[in-house]
């Protein structure tokens, strides 16, 4: 899984008027939900808080915000408000997270290479874009990878073969089909 590191401070203040002055500033007023532990407010540079969002966002990524004063705090993106207009921040919300516990993921799968029945005038079917996973969050892999070129036309990849960490489990079911190649103008399979 993906990891960064973003620096913090506390926020004290809070509605319309005092988060407005703060975003004039450049800095993006955020909250950090979980930990069994009341809302903390936050705040970050804007500037550098959008550099790592652009990075990361929509993958997993485990965040470690280092909070000025505080512990630091492993947590995820929950919810990333923008202007719809000038397309800028306007808030941040952060979920904290157990690194020890079980999570479900939905991971990536990305096929890599040229099939073989491809070159013979097959059509390649992929029927999964991405797999769920479980496990602890920094166990869980970034994207799943398949190398398609061994596979000749009538030859299919099912999610259950997909390669992954022994300590992660595959939610999503393993007889479903994930890559098939198949002679042109054949149905697909539907699984």
């Amino acid at each position: 899984m993906f990891q960064v590191e973003m620096s913090a401070s506390v926020r004290n203040t809070s509605g319309k008027g005092p988060m407005r002055q703060l975003r004039m500033q450049g800095i993006t007023p955020a909250v950090v939900y979980g930990g069994g532990g009341e809302a903390v407010m936050l705040q970050l540079e804007t500037k550098t808080l959008m550099t790592k969002l652009l990075e990361f966002y929509r993958r997993n990524t485990v965040v470690t915000l280092k909070i000025d004063g505080a512990t630091d705090r492993c947590v995820m993106v929950g919810e990333v408000q923008t202007d719809p207009v000038r397309d800028t921040l306007i808030h941040v919300d952060f979920c904290e997270i157990d690194l020890q516990k079980n999570r479900s993921f939905t991971v990536p799968v990305v096929y890599n290479g040229t099939a073989k029945g491809v070159d013979l005038g097959g059509d390649m079917v992929i029927a999964h874009n991405e797999v769920v996973l479980e496990g602890r969050p920094l166990d869980i892999p970034d994207e799943c990878v398949i190398d398609v070129t061994p596979l000749a036309i009538g030859d299919c990849v099912k999610c259950g073969e997909i390669s992954i960490p022994e300590n992660v489990r595959l939610v999503t079911d393993a007889e479903v089909l994930a890559v098939s190649v198949m002679k042109p103008g054949q149905k697909a399979a539907v699984a």
